[in-house]
């Protein structure tokens, strides 16, 4: 099972973008966002919901608590 910073990572590699363009995208400072991909830190609840509409996955998948990203 991925960890929550690789799936991150993983994710913007496969949506070619950059962390500064979902970390603005986000509404957080480019840090911040780096700071999530390394597991430095963790998103809030809110900030979670929003990743997950950004990469259009389940937040149970960026958890870790599927290995499905298709939204049930």
């Amino acid at each position: 099972m991925l960890s929550f910073s690789v799936k991150l990572k993983e994710l913007r590699k496969l949506n070619c973008a950059t962390q500064k363009q979902i970390a603005d995208s986000l509404g957080v400072r480019e840090q911040t966002y780096q700071k999530y991909e390394y597991g430095q830190n963790e998103p809030n609840m809110e900030t979670l919901v929003k990743l997950a509409d950004y990469f259009d996955v389940s937040a149970d998948y960026l958890l870790g608590r599927s290995d499905s990203p298709v939204h049930q």
